[in-house]
């Protein structure tokens, strides 16, 4: 029996005198793709950091492919190597083009030489539809464009495993969709992907596992379409109420209405 792609075993995390992970223990299997949702402040994003050590964890351990990411003598920088991490407010470089921010990892991480790591980059922006800018920099863009822009540069190392991060949690709502058809092509591809989001419909299509977190820990876990449509722990069922409930609320649009257009 082959071990899972990426162990995570009884972790510690927080920062100063806050604890924000509580014991979290969890086992993703290599090419399975994984979505975590919860209330904010659960932990969700410091597990994501701590699982390539942009935060330090505290206590347990978390292996990747049989590595001991914990252990003071791995060297990270191989570890990071084969993930790619999408961040919510994208982390672009302002200063650099499109096309340098995109090959910046290949020249700086995999040492690839300038020429392919531009090519490999232009690649990758085609990937997402966005090459016509490639000279661009990022303030030029919109959002949504400057999001896909950080997904071609986490997609351009070749990863194994990726991070997502609520990549669309700082778009303006009419920018989302551009973002999750990008996402929802990525996720056809054999690669493990560990994704924190508020979207739900998003993560019950691509998924095969929901978790969800809140204070620190995982309450329930368990496939997509049970998770969201009969969990079996009660917190979990009140959290989902209250996004429903949000939805409503802030869709009050009738389409049959009368405008003012033309008046």
């Amino acid at each position: 029996m082959s071990l899972p792609f990426v162990e995570i075993k009884n972790l510690v995390a927080g920062y100063g005198n806050t604890i924000v992970l509580k014991g979290v223990s969890l086992d993703v299997e290599e090419g399975e793709k994984v979505a975590i949702i919860g209330p904010s402040g659960s932990g969700k994003s410091t597990l994501l950091k701590c699982i390539i050590r942009l935060i330090e964890p505290l206590q347990g351990k978390i292996i990747i492919d049989g590595i001991d990411v914990t252990s003071k003598t791995t060297d990270i920088r191989k570890i990071r190597a084969m993930t790619g991490f999408v961040f919510q407010h994208y982390n672009l470089f302002p200063h650099m083009t499109v096309i340098k921010n995109v090959a910046l990892p290949l020249l700086l991480v995999k040492k690839v030489p300038k020429r392919e790591a531009y090519g490999r980059a232009m690649d990758a922006l085609k990937s997402v539809g966005l090459q016509q800018y490639a000279d661009s920099y990022p303030l030029q863009l919109s959002g949504g464009q400057q999001q896909r822009v950080a997904i071609a540069r986490a997609l351009v190392i070749e990863p194994r495993l990726l991070l997502l991060d609520e990549p669309t949690s700082a778009l303006d709502p009419e920018l989302v969709d551009e973002v999750l058809d990008v996402l929802r092509s990525i996720t056809k591809k054999n690669m493990t992907i560990i994704l924190v989001t508020h979207e739900l419909d998003f993560a019950e299509d691509i998924a095969d596992r929901i978790i969800f977190m809140e204070d620190g820990k995982i309450v329930e876990e368990g496939d997509p379409i049970v998770m969201l449509h009969n969990p079996q722990k009660t917190r979990t069922r009140e959290f989902l109420r209250r996004i429903i409930r949000k939805r409503r609320a802030t869709f009050t649009f009738n389409p049959n209405s009368p405008t003012n257009e033309g008046a």
